[in-house]
């Protein structure tokens, strides 16, 4: 008599926790399917692509989130983002994103003076994002892109200084 007693008070704590651990994984799940994109737009002053000391952040500027299928192109999701006083945005994305090339790309500077983007294919300043949490990437929820620059006309005088003080000897005549 014993035995069935705790045969069955086994039987009904592992089906707690079975419940338990299934309402878990449902939460888990749920929450893997809304993703929170941070990043943020600057001033190229030497037309380098990549942020320097001489960079400005820029309020304002507009960007703009694509996603396509990986199969024909055809584009499956827009979203746009205004930077903050920081030149920083964040959008909120429901869904996942597994099967589609996702990537935010510039769409207007707030600076006239700073507003070039490169035509060239292989020089595109977009920054591709994975949005799926079947990519093993640990957090689920937050996604950091990588900061995206629109360029002014002409270098700065003080580009070649900053390059100096890298290390480098950029492919650009200043």
């Amino acid at each position: 008599m014993a035995s069935k007693a705790i045969f069955f008070s086994l039987f009904i704590v592992s089906t707690v926790c079975l419940s338990s651990l299934a309402s878990f994984a449902a939460a888990d799940a749920d929450d893997s399917d809304i993703f929170q994109i941070q990043g943020s737009v600057y001033c190229d002053t030497c037309r380098v692509q990549f942020v320097t000391r001489l960079s400005k952040f820029l309020e304002g500027a507009k960007v703009k989130l694509e996603c396509r299928s990986r199969t024909n192109g055809t584009l499956t999701l827009t979203k746009e983002a205004v930077t903050d006083k920081s030149g920083s945005y964040k959008m909120e994305v429901t869904g996942d994103h597994e099967e589609e090339v996702c990537e935010l790309v510039l769409v207007q500077s707030p600076d006239s003076g700073c507003s070039d983007v490169s035509k060239d294919d292989y020089l595109r300043n977009a920054a591709k994002i994975s949005l799926t949490a079947n990519d093993g990437i640990v957090s689920h929820e937050t996604r950091i892109v990588n900061p995206l620059g629109f360029m002014v006309k002409t270098p700065s005088a003080d580009c070649p200084a900053a390059f100096k003080e890298l290390g480098i000897v950029p492919d650009v005549t200043f």
